[in-house]
């Protein structure tokens, strides 16, 4: 029972597949408060620098919409005055919407949560399901958000009343000045407040993006025995790897598998790419690729290899030059000769006992012959 007990709890933290797949299914890290934020610090900043741009722009198209000529009257087109009218605020407007765009998609970026998952938009039944929603709504979690919402309007109430408060004997000021001054400092005021109750957004973002990753973490956390389940999935049973050697050897037709037996050592990457090379003394004037591959047939030249006592060595640099350098049946690129000998030198040490595994020499692979997985030179 303790070990079942032991099991069933979610001590574990979740792993990455189990991150990736909550993240497919639409489960991702997010904060409202930290998108709420940096909107409103966007909106509020874009205003504060083109603001009297945007009131000058503002105070045009109303002059303007005002203003009638003869030819408004004989050619009277509203659509056409009412464009007019509506382009000459349309950059600071526009300017507005890209700086608070661009804020939101900074929100699931910093959090690493930006991208299309279309298993988000997946109906599903719990969704749907009343019960669900009630328990969501008067639940824990809407507890907190509760408390979250009063938290946000306390502090943010208090910041504007303390602004306003603050200020409150230059806003009585603004009666005896002029209308374009005091439409000004009233600007200004306004930017300011706005400025002071975003940073007030920004520390309860401060809070709640910790608070969303400790809920997410619990939320998919792992038993032991998850775990164990998970890497049997990914790992597969032993029939499983049985039927994918089968068929990793199925992939190599006969001549191949010949060379492979006949060759005198494989060079692998390790995992991506193999390539087996041939040198008989007094028969090839050079080494020769016999065989090479990467991915399946890569593994079913490994095997091959070690399931008839072939020497199997790992220059991943080696073995991506001579894989992208030669083809089956051709000698070695000329650039590859001393490294190539130097392998063949320490294989024929082997094969008479003179030498171990110990004794593996180092190789320099020339600067031009030097590869990535992808076949583009280093």
């Amino acid at each position: 029972m303790a070990g079942g007990s032991e099991g069933g709890e979610k001590t574990e933290k979740p792993t990455q597949k189990k991150l990736q797949d909550a993240a497919k299914d639409g489960d991702i890290l997010q904060s409202r408060e930290l998108a709420t934020a940096l909107v409103v610090m966007a909106g509020i900043g874009w205003l504060a620098v083109a603001g009297p741009g945007f009131v000058e722009a503002l105070a045009d198209m109303l002059v303007d919409a005002l203003r009638f000529k003869r030819d408004d009257i004989v050619n009277f087109a509203p659509v056409t005055r009412g464009v007019g009218l509506l382009t000459g605020i349309a950059l600071p407007v526009g300017g507005v919407l890209l700086a608070t765009f661009l804020a939101a998609i900074a929100a699931p970026a910093l959090l690493g949560s930006l991208g299309f998952r279309p298993g988000a938009f997946t109906p599903k039944a719990s969704k749907m399901n009343p019960a669900s929603g009630l328990k969501r709504m008067f639940g824990t979690q809407g507890l907190i958000e509760l408390v979250k919402s009063i938290a946000k309007v306390g502090l943010l109430g208090s910041i504007g009343l303390w602004m306003i408060w603050d200020r409150l004997t230059a806003i009585f000021a603004l009666g005896k000045t002029g209308v374009a001054p005091a439409i000004a400092d009233l600007g200004n005021m306004f930017i300011l407040v706005c400025l002071v109750m975003a940073g007030g957004l920004f520390l309860i973002a401060g809070i709640d993006v910790p608070a969303q990753i400790m809920q997410r973490a619990k939320r998919l956390g792992m038993s032991k025995q998850d775990i164990k389940d998970e890497h049997k999935e990914s790992e597969g049973s032993p029939e499983l790897k049985g039927q994918i050697r089968r068929r990793q050897f199925e992939v190599l037709n006969g001549s191949t598998r010949k060379a492979v037996t006949e060759a005198s050592v494989i060079l692998t990457n390790p995992t991506h790419f193999a390539v087996a090379l041939r040198y008989r003394p007094g028969m090839d004037a050079a080494p020769v690729v016999v065989a090479r591959g990467c991915d399946a047939i890569a593994a079913s030249i490994r095997e091959l290899a070690e399931a008839h006592g072939v020497t199997v060595l790992q220059y991943p640099e080696l073995a991506r030059a001579v894989y992208f350098t030669s083809r089956t049946g051709q000698i070695v690129n000329e650039g590859l000769y001393m490294a190539v000998a130097t392998i063949l030198a320490f294989v024929f040490r082997i094969e008479n006992r003179m030498a171990s595994e110990m004794d593996r020499p180092f190789i320099t692979i020339p600067e031009d012959l030097r590869f990535d997985p992808d076949g583009k030179k280093i």
